[in-house]
């Protein structure tokens, strides 16, 4: 009997609707409603060098034209990681993967990572509208010390090449960490950065989310199962689809025809069934592709808040957000759901 009424309880929640649908109420806003674009990106920096800067000029004119006014990317936020540094039981891992050490920038401007963002908001709060290279200088080194390296490549970007130097806060350590950023080819370097720069906005958004990370206590066995499950035909269809663009990078508008297919209907659907549709259906008696599905969905939940929040310190906002090509189906069905959200089409944009 418990087996009956445990199948049938089952069999009516997953026919169970909810009434209350907030995606069907958009308003209108008191106002422009804020806009968002999502662009799935691939992680240019694991591409065996392949890009060049060159390579991303017709991508950066269309996203230009598009006009964002916030751009936010695929990086933890320093608040985030200094709070997972007070948890290293849970979070050594991640912490080694997603948090660079910023104890040299704290150390030069005095400030820790709270103190820091703090400070970020209080001079963006009350910045001119001619910023001395004094004062974007010292700015760079703040935000590099309140964990947000990318914003503080803006400032350096804003910078005339001859101001790009030493001073306020910058000693030769942390200038030479921003200069190799210049030179690295990343999404969120090459393209964020570059872009916001390009369009005179004054730093970016890091709204990735790791704070669900757990590594289960049978590790190995964990890692086994999950192999085992992204082992199947659409893991060769995937890549199948993505050959002809990426064996196609150095023709012109390669990177841009790799990004178009990136954000298509297809490669959402085959970054599912590949990974966390078979994840679903993992067969461990421990739930182990479901545990993974878990931090997955909780990921990109926690990533859209961090969009929303940002969102809600200037109402009628346009956004880009980049982030990982796998992200950008859970992101748009998630945004959708928001009332005081509308999606702009990517494949409008990148025409």
């Amino acid at each position: 009997m418990a087996v009956a009424l445990t199948g049938a309880s089952a069999a009516a929640a997953q026919t169970y609707r909810p009434s209350f649908q907030p995606d069907q109420l958009k308003g209108p806003p008191a106002g422009r409603v804020n806009e968002v674009l999502v662009l799935a990106s691939p992680h240019l920096s694991q591409m065996d060098g392949a890009v060049r800067a060159d390579m991303l000029a017709p991508l950066l004119d269309r996203l230009a034209a598009w006009a964002p006014e916030v751009i936010a990317t695929e990086n933890v936020s320093g608040l985030q990681c200094d709070a997972m540094r007070r948890y290293t039981q849970r979070y050594a891992s991640s912490i080694e993967d997603y948090c660079p050490d910023v104890s040299h920038a704290g150390q030069q401007t005095g400030l820790d990572v709270p103190a820091a963002n703090a400070e970020v908001e209080r001079l963006l709060g009350e910045w001119p509208a001619a910023p001395t290279p004094e004062q974007r200088r010292r700015l760079a080194g703040i935000f590099l010390a309140a964990g947000e390296p990318t914003s503080a490549l803006v400032q350096w970007l804003r910078l005339a090449p001859a101001e790009r130097r030493e001073g306020e806060g910058l000693d030769a350590t942390l200038v030479a960490q921003l200069n190799t950023q210049l030179d690295s080819i990343n999404e969120s370097d090459s393209v964020a950065a570059t872009l916001a720069a390009r369009l005179g906005l004054e730093r970016v958004w890091s709204v990735d989310d790791h704070s669900a990370d757990r590594i289960p206590t049978d590790r190995a066995g964990f890692r086994r199962a999950i192999r085992q499950a992204w082992d199947n035909p659409a893991s060769e269809a995937r890549a199948a689809a993505r050959a002809p663009y990426e064996a196609a990078l150095s023709e012109p508008d390669g990177l841009l025809n790799l990004y178009r297919h990136y954000n298509s209907a297809e490669a959402q659907r085959l970054a599912y069934e590949n990974d966390f549709g078979a994840a679903q259906k993992e067969p461990s008696p421990e739930g182990f592709g479901r545990m993974y599905l878990t931090s997955w969905e909780t990921r990109n939940l926690r990533m859209v808040a961090n969009m929303r929040d940002v969102m809600g310190q200037r109402p009628g906002v346009r956004m880009l957000t980049l982030v990982g090509a796998s992200h950008k189906g859970y992101y748009e069905a998630y945004l959708n759901q928001m009332h005081d959200v509308v999606l702009a089409d990517v494949d409008q944009v990148l025409r």
